[in-house]
């Protein structure tokens, strides 16, 4: 009887693995395979057509990183990533609150916050493009018929404006998704404890310092981890409305790679930028996961 119960435990251990299995090798291929690949180009030395020829080791990432406009772009990705995000996340906690109230329209309302993310990303900055064009764009005729500004301003042929308008532009797209994170979150909080916590006098504000913003944590954290490899990742924005320029001026990493790919056929740099990306990537997942562990436990 005893070794039955034994093999019958072990069979209920062994099913749930058997079931997991097949996804995991299915997901470990489709990661694995392009790293493999990606790592084949950036250690060889690669024709324009992506043909592989000597072995160069480590060579090509110290060319990446001697680039100066590889470290500009790092560094330019690092601005877009935390601007992006961190706007996002202060935008979207509050429309969250509001939209989780019981008010008339407020179906509406939150219809209306996601429809932004039926539109295609690209569309999305063709429109915007066409709105900030230097001589007949909507931003610029808005702006004169408030008497803002005396002329026509060409928002997009600097950085200095073109930079933080995408930064805008991009924290304007990321809020329907976040916005539905942090719903499904508060949707998840018991009303009892809201009424318990008003019995005891409890304020606005600290029903949502003590209820509110510790059962939420978890899908800021959520929300946090998805924006920023969406954001890092993001190339619609930056291609649509300035191609990077002018003179590589707003170009980010993904931005920079897709020139060294396309563009000057550098493939084994691109393939290097590429695997540096994925890096930097994964480092913060899970250092970020690893903080909020430990900071749970």
């Amino acid at each position: 009887m005893a070794s039955r119960a034994t093999a019958g435990r072990r069979a209920r251990a062994v099913a749930p693995l058997a079931l997991v299995l097949p996804s995991f090798l299915l997901a470990a291929f489709v990661v694995l395979w392009p790293l493999w690949d990606l790592t084949q180009l950036a250690t060889h030395s690669v024709s324009r057509f992506g043909q592989l020829r000597g072995f160069v080791g480590l060579d090509t990432f110290l060319d990446v990183f001697a680039d100066a406009d590889f470290r500009a772009a790092l560094l330019r990705t690092g601005v877009w990533t935390v601007g992006v995000v961190g706007g996002t996340l202060l935008v979207s906690l509050p429309v969250a609150l509001v939209l989780n109230e019981d008010f008339y329209g407020r179906g509406l309302a939150r219809v209306i916050v996601m429809l932004p993310w039926a539109v295609s990303l690209t569309m999305t900055a063709v429109v915007w493009r066409w709105a900030l064009n230097g001589e007949s764009g909507l931003l610029n005729s808005a702006l004169q018929a408030a008497g803002l500004i005396d002329g026509n301003v060409v928002w997009l042929a600097s950085a200095a404006t073109a930079f933080p308008i995408q930064i805008v532009i991009g924290i304007l797209v990321s809020i329907p998704f976040t916005v539905t994170v942090f719903l499904g979150g508060l949707a998840s909080v018991p009303d009892d404890l809201y009424e318990a916590a008003a019995l005891e006098g409890a304020g606005a504000w600290q029903r949502f310092t003590t209820i509110t913003w510790p059962l939420l944590r978890p899908f800021v954290t959520i929300a946090t981890v998805l924006n920023v490899i969406y954001v890092f990742n993001s190339f619609p924005i930056i291609w649509v409305l300035t191609q990077g320029g002018p003179a590589n001026s707003t170009d980010i990493l993904v931005t920079h790679l897709y020139k060294l790919a396309f563009r000057v056929g550098r493939m084994g740099e691109a393939a290097a930028v590429s695997l540096v990306m994925f890096a930097i990537l994964l480092a913060f997942t899970a250092l970020y996961v690893r903080m909020v562990l430990r900071r749970e436990a």
